[in-house]
């Protein structure tokens, strides 16, 4: 388990990490997602996928594939850890430290494998000793609900004073991104709530400049 150095390098700036809304027709989302890697500095993108057969789910992610890597983006898929190659991603994210365990042996060390569902500390742990290339925070359960706003907060300033893997910190809206990159977030997660209104997209992006700031304190 890596641990963080006891003179680290000076911080670097924090970036947003993209979930798209459950896609079925994603050739449609292509356009709206090279917009938004347009507007903000996005350093991935998770593909999240309305259920079908193999085939359909590797169309869906190459037709994606093209707007990320022009933009230099990573392009996760969210789960199908077996669609990773063929597909052409980047890597896989996996909800919850038995996929992610299942998962991490067929990927590692060619792709990116990423963990979220990570309820407890334990959990969490487990996930760094594997080899997690980043752990997520604070997102939804499938239900909605999420931790409370303080939980995840607590949650990201520990991860980020005793390891050294990147925590990718949930923000539910433009407010919490400034204190979860305080807290020490390394990317900060926005969700449903950014596409809801496709009008405003590249301007919520825009917005989150000053939000991603480090405190002058990390810089």
């Amino acid at each position: 388990m890596a641990s963080r150095p006891k003179n680290p390098e000076p911080r670097p700036q924090p970036r947003l990490y993209l979930l798209t809304p459950l896609l079925g027709d994603a050739a449609a989302f292509a356009a709206p997602l090279d917009e938004a890697l347009t507007a903000g500095d996005v350093a991935a993108v998770l593909v999240r996928l309305i259920p079908a057969d193999e085939r359909t789910q590797i169309n869906r992610v190459k037709a994606l594939s093209p707007v990320a890597q022009k933009h230099s983006a990573a392009l996760i898929i969210d789960g199908h850890a077996g669609l990773v190659a063929r597909a052409g991603a980047d890597g896989a994210h996996l909800t919850g430290i038995d996929d992610f365990n299942e998962a991490i042996s067929h990927l590692k060390p060619d792709w990116i494998v990423g963990a979220g569902g990570l309820f407890t500390r334990h959990d969490g742990m487990e996930a760094a000793e594997r080899g997690a290339d980043y752990v997520m925070f604070g997102e939804p359960r499938e239900n909605g609900e999420r931790p409370s706003f303080e939980a995840i907060e607590e949650r990201v300033t520990w991860w980020a004073e005793v390891f050294e893997a990147p925590c990718v910190a949930y923000a539910a809206s433009l407010d919490e991104i400034a204190p979860l990159v305080t807290a020490g977030a390394d990317f900060v997660a926005l969700g449903d709530w950014l596409w809801h209104d496709p009008a405003a997209v590249a301007a919520t992006l825009a917005a989150t400049v000053p939000h991603l700031r480090l405190p002058e304190e990390a810089v």
